[in-house]
């Protein structure tokens, strides 16, 4: 893993590029655990003041210092989509390997509802949850929806791979050697699906935090819990643009661009370096 890392930063600027921008974000994000106010409370300062020395970011029309109000809510946007990623790739990793290896019935079965998911339109499913348990949708949540959606096409990315593993030589090996299909998938499949999962990992981050900030730029989430949406929210519910309190838009986009721009240059230098031919391109071979 080490070396794939030292490859991707050596003769990928991309990934470097990538990196750079998530590092800072995720810095950022970091530094709200130090953060010297609650960032739920509101008036803890005095309102629309613009950037200066004492407050970096100004403040918003609600009194809350924005440089503290937006480091919790990357915080929170980032573990948002870090748990959607990580519970929508343990199932797709499971139906795509169980499919592709043992294939028959059970092959079908999965194949099945993995269609069915892709059928499903997510954002009216999304909406529906939120009427039904308005008083209940927390970010974990709405996390666990998210990622029982998250999965279906990436599942059968890994599938084809799986299905391909299934005929090599060493799973004939491992087999005759009387290893289990749970040792076969894990020791033997896995690790050649990694570099996949690690690019639509970083996919399915973009896709969870750009949907949780539609659904909360539209007040179907719990606008009370600081994230990059409900920022925008209620900046939008302040006009804070028509009032001139433009740092309140201005700064969240710019720093809502670095994150998405970098986990796409992640997302597209991992895609790249799982072909052959590109690595090698870039290599100069």
């Amino acid at each position: 893993m080490f070396a794939v890392f030292r490859d991707l930063i050596r003769y990928n600027l991309e990934f470097a590029i990538g990196l750079v921008l998530v590092t800072i974000v995720v810095i950022f994000a970091s530094l709200s655990f130090f953060s010297p106010v609650d960032t739920t409370l509101i008036y803890m300062t005095m309102p629309d003041m613009p950037p200066s020395t004492q407050y970096w970011f100004g403040t918003n029309s609600r009194g809350q210092d924005m440089f503290w109000q937006l480091s919790t809510a990357f915080k929170n946007s980032l573990i948002f989509g870090f748990t959607v990623a990580v519970l929508s790739r343990i199932i797709s990793i499971t139906v795509g390997l169980l499919s592709g290896y043992i294939g028959g019935w059970v092959d079908r079965v999965l194949m099945f509802i993995n269609d069915i998911f892709v059928a499903v339109p997510i954002f009216p499913v999304l909406v529906l949850f939120y009427f039904v348990l308005r008083s209940n949708m927390d970010a974990m949540t709405l996390a666990l929806i998210m990622a029982c959606f998250g999965w279906p096409y990436d599942a059968r990315l890994i599938r084809s791979v799986a299905l391909g593993l299934k005929h090599r030589e060493f799973t004939r090996h491992a087999v005759f050697a009387g290893m289990s299909t749970r040792k076969v998938l894990l020791e033997e499949h896995l690790p050649y699906v990694m570099p996949i999962v690690f690019a639509t990992f970083m996919n399915n981050m973009l896709w969870s935090i750009g949907l949780e900030v539609t659904l909360a730029v539209l007040g179907l989430t719990n606008i009370n819990t600081p994230t990059v949406g409900t920022v925008l929210y209620w900046a939008n519910s302040h006009s804070a643009m028509v009032v001139g309190v433009w740092w309140w838009i201005v700064i969240p986009v710019i720093l809502i661009v670095m994150t998405f721009l970098g986990l796409f240059l992640l997302a597209v230098s991992m895609n790249e370096y799982i072909d052959p031919r590109s690595r090698l391109r870039r290599m100069g071979a």
